[in-house]
């Protein structure tokens, strides 16, 4: 394996050694410096070797293989195809939303996951889609009822490979690249490289370069970090009182569906824009509450991990950890949907009497010591106890 500890990262887009089509592209779309994992994998992946990439949401990896995907099927016989396999729908629609961007030409692409129509999916397939988007069930589906062939694939892309091992998609992707050929290319990315994520790239992977981008797991220092420690009746008066008290649009991460139905309606009723977002809601819904958030209609998007993974909204002015998360990892990845780019953000975690010791072997995995506060059972006032 071929490990890319260069520390000299481009500076332009320019600077790569792109078609003059994907140079203006690039320019017309306003991309013009590129992140250090799109500086790092992009070489080698254009270069048509495999590549195994570590990094965090947020660092721009979607530019970094979708770039050698457009290059690979400019260049090759039509009859080629790339596939892309990622976790959730939200993932792959604004993967085609970049497609869309860089090539101007929806009928390029396919997008295929739950939740949609079938009839436009697979329309799109037959109608000659060199790339197809996909979600691992659906894609699985399709090609167990014969309505999908990947033996033109000749680059799969992995995307957020440790997401869709935690969701339990590792037999599908095996049973899917058993159905491609044996000398594709192959990306793979995951925010961590655990035994199973090393297991999988195994498998899959040949020789790969190796990017490592930002593998220190650490919140971004632009956001301030605060705790609360509350009891569990207590929880929905505070985030109601942090409501009242700050600006801006809030994310609120709860542990299960029923919380964030639940949660998201308490919000409500007490005259807040509020709206849940989680697998059970149907796409239009969730779709919905996306455009309405990130349009400001919805004040507050209230979200569990799985569906807000990759989830990509500018200008989240605060996160709050209504629910402690599971992983450390998990943290990370919800503390990051503020304090983007070079912006400033505030994360709060509410955490019960009896979730004390879980929140400091956080605290302590990331080394941070967030400003902490306590929250009477009694009465509404919060006592600053760090």
């Amino acid at each position: 394996m071929r490990r890319d500890v260069s520390g000299n990262t481009l500076k332009l887009f320019t600077e790569l050694q792109l078609s003059q089509t994907m140079q203006r592209q690039l320019a017309d779309a306003k991309f013009i410096n590129p992140t250090p994992i799109q500086a790092k994998a992009i070489p080698p992946a254009i270069e048509g070797r495999d590549v195994l990439a570590t990094a965090q949401t947020g660092t721009g990896k979607t530019l970094s293989f979708l770039i050698p995907v457009i290059e690979r099927l400019a260049k090759s016989p039509k009859e080629t195809k790339a596939l892309v396999l990622l976790p959730t729908r939200e993932l792959a629609m604004q993967l085609m939303e970049n497609w869309n961007k860089l090539t101007r030409n929806p009928r390029g692409a396919a997008l295929v996951c739950g939740g949609l129509a079938e009839a436009p999916q697979l329309a799109a397939i037959r109608k000659g889609a060199r790339l197809i988007v996909a979600t691992p069930g659906r894609l699985e589906d399709y090609l167990q009822r014969g309505l999908v062939k990947l033996s033109g694939v000749k680059m799969l892309v992995l995307d957020e490979v440790d997401r869709m091992l935690d969701m339990g998609f590792k037999p599908s992707i095996k049973r899917i690249a058993a159905m491609m050929p044996e000398d594709r290319q192959t990306l793979c990315y995951s925010a961590t490289l655990s035994d199973a994520i090393r297991e999988v790239t195994n498998l899959y992977l040949k020789n790969p370069v190796r990017v490592e981008i930002a593998s220190e797991l650490k919140p971004s220092p632009n956001v301030k970090l605060q705790s609360f420690e509350v009891p569990v009746e207590k929880k929905q008066e505070l985030l109601e009182h942090l409501l009242d008290q700050n600006d801006g649009s809030f994310m609120v991460f709860v542990r299960t569906k029923h919380g964030a139905d639940r949660v998201a309606r308490r919000l409500q009723k007490a005259g807040f824009t509020a709206a849940p977002i989680h697998g059970d809601r149907t796409q239009s819904q969730r779709s919905s509450a996306l455009r309405g958030f990130a349009e400001g209609r919805h004040r507050v998007l209230v979200a569990t991990d799985v569906v807000a993974r990759g989830i990509d909204v500018a200008d989240v002015a605060h996160v709050v950890n209504y629910d402690l998360p599971r992983e450390v990892e998990d943290f990370v990845h919800r503390v990051g949907r503020t304090g983007r780019a070079s912006k400033h953000g505030v994360a709060s975690t509410f955490a019960a009497p009896d979730e004390a010791k879980t929140l400091k072997k956080i605290e302590r995995a990331l080394a941070v010591s967030p400003k902490k506060y306590r929250v009477c059972a009694n009465k509404a006032a919060m006592q600053q106890v760090a």
